[in-house]
């Protein structure tokens, strides 16, 4: 793991995917931040939701410019691994028994038949709405209990950023295992009823949030100016801190 931007990245797939393994057998719980520019953002304008992000196993880079950033800065190469990906990934693994929580019923059922196309045994877990609530307001115990008693090894959770990670710090200490792993717009994109994911052209030359704001314009331009007006400091603070150690050409 390498921390960026003040975020416990971990880059490294095969690390990814091998902690995921590791921590299901072991029988513990715990949670994976999926760390996109919105969350960036809130992490380092809030002390104690950068705490929230920390404070799981390590997160992933969702965003396609933080590369860019570390490459330009570090003169290191790392890729991003979004939250689509990695779910389409483990989904389509067959390897976990799955619990997905969040979102509308109307999309989870749209997402319960598309995952079945990549893995029919989804057709028996569970997907589970949850009310729309203050964060602090869900029964976690009860929550806890749900996921026990299904057996679900890997828990998906989508309610938006900050909401989700949030979700998760509080859900963790009432669950005695299972990896939760918020993937916030996944499930709209696999579903087939909601907001679909950007053109592999778009993906591939950095472009995805020209399609989100075209897609969701008032939801997305806020996020994008929060974005925006942090990311100087953020540029300079890193660029200071690349000084106190020799740049590595990848």
């Amino acid at each position: 793991m390498q921390t960026y931007f003040n975020i416990r990245y971990e880059f490294d797939r095969k690390a990814v995917w091998e902690r995921i393994d590791r921590q299901v057998k072991e029988g513990k719980a715990d949670y994976i931040c999926v760390a996109d520019g919105v969350i960036l953002d809130h992490a380092n304008r809030n002390p104690e939701y950068l705490k929230v992000v920390n404070g799981g196993m390590f997160a992933i880079c969702d965003s396609s410019y933080v590369p860019l950033y570390l490459k330009w800065i570090y003169g290191k190469r790392y890729e991003q691994y979004c939250g689509s990906q990695i779910f389409r990934d483990i989904v389509a693994g067959r390897k976990y028994r799955m619990i997905f929580m969040g979102t509308s019923q109307e999309t989870l059922d749209g997402l319960q038949n598309r995952l079945a196309e990549m893995n029919p045994e989804v057709k028996g877990m569970k997907f589970i709405e949850l009310p729309f609530r203050k964060v602090e307001d869900f029964d976690y115990p009860e929550i806890a209990r749900t996921i026990e008693e299904d057996g679900a090894d890997i828990v998906w959770v989508a309610l938006g950023a900050p909401k989700q990670e949030i979700f998760m710090s509080l859900l963790k200490p009432h669950l005695k295992r299972g990896v939760m792993i918020a993937v916030g717009a996944a499930f709209k994109f696999y579903s087939g009823t909601d907001v679909q994911r950007a053109p592999e052209w778009m993906v591939k030359h950095h472009l995805e949030f020209v399609h989100r704001i075209y897609k969701e314009p008032k939801k997305q331009l806020k996020r994008c100016w929060g974005i925006v007006s942090t990311l100087p400091g953020l540029l300079w603070g890193e660029w200071r801190r690349s000084k106190k150690q020799p740049k590595v050409r990848a």
